[in-house]
C-alpha cells in the first residue's frame, strides 16, 4: 500500500463507512463509519510520503511504534489513542492493513452495536433475558441498555427483539415494533408458546 487510492479503497471496503473531506483541502481524506459519523482512516501526504492516522488502543500503541520506525504518534492527534503510518514501503502491508482494521474495530463499537449483534445470536424458536443479551454483549451489568437499545432497534426486520424477555419470561406490555399483541404473535409464529403473556423459560430459554 503505497497510495491515497489505495488506502482509501481499503478504509471503504469496510462495512457502513464513506469518504469524507471536512478541510476543503485535497490533501486531506478521511473514511467515516456511518454508524457514529467518526472518522477511523485519515489519510495525506506528508514530507513526500503518504501517511495513515489510524485509532488504537493506548496498550498497543507502543506494539506498533516499537516494530516499526516509520509508525509514530499521531499527527494532530492524541498521541495516547492514534498512530500515524508513514507509507516509505518499510511497514508489512498486512500490518497496514491489520492497524486500519483495528481502528476500524475501535471507532465503529458501541455498547448498542454489540447488543445488536447480541441478539442476532439468538436461535430461532428461543428467548433470551435482557441480562443474558447485555452478558453476550460484554457487561451483564447494562441489562437497562439492552431495553433502551431494543426500543430503538434500527432493523427490526434482521434484529429480533420480539425474542427478548424479562428475567421472569414475560413478554413487554407494549412492544416497540406492532404494538400490544405483536410479540407474542411472532414468538408463537416460531413454536414459542406464550401463556398470559410468558415465555417458559426453561424450556424456550436461550442457553449459550
Amino acid at each position: 500500500m503505497k497510495t491515497k487510492e489505495e488506502a482509501l479503497e481499503y478504509g471503504l471496503s469496510f462495512p457502513d463507512t464513506f469518504e469524507d473531506a471536512p478541510f476543503h483541502d485535497a490533501n486531506w481524506r478521511l473514511v467515516r463509519y456511518k454508524g457514529n459519523n467518526k472518522a477511523f482512516l485519515w489519510i495525506y501526504e506528508r514530507n513526500g510520503c503518504v501517511n495513515l492516522n489510524v485509532k488504537v488502543a493506548p496498550d498497543k500503541a507502543f506494539f506498533w511504534r516499537d516494530i516499526y520506525r516509520s509508525v509514530i504518534p499521531g499527527y494532530h492527534q492524541n498521541k495516547e489513542h492514534w498512530n500515524t503510518i508513514i507509507l516509505d514501503g518499510t511497514v508489512l502491508e498486512d500490518d497496514i492493513r491489520l492497524m486500519i482494521a483495528e481502528s476500524y474495530d475501535l471507532i465503529s463499537d458501541s455498547p448498542s452495536k454489540r447488543i445488536y449483534e447480541a441478539v442476532k445470536q439468538i436461535p430461532y424458536g428461543c428467548v433470551a433475558t435482557y441480562a443474558q443479551v447485555a452478558e453476550a454483549a460484554g457487561d451483564r451489568k447494562m441489562a437497562r441498555a439492552v431495553g433502551n437499545a431494543l426500543h430503538k432497534n434500527p432493523d427490526p426486520e434482521h434484529i429480533p427483539c420480539f425474542r427478548v424477555v424479562n428475567a421472569k419470561g414475560r413478554l413487554a406490555g407494549e412492544f416497540a415494533f406492532g404494538g400490544e399483541g405483536a410479540q407474542a404473535k411472532l414468538l408463537e409464529a416460531e413454536g414459542v408458546e406464550v401463556n398470559d403473556g410468558r415465555v417458559d423459560l426453561q424450556k424456550y430459554g436461550w442457553r449459550r
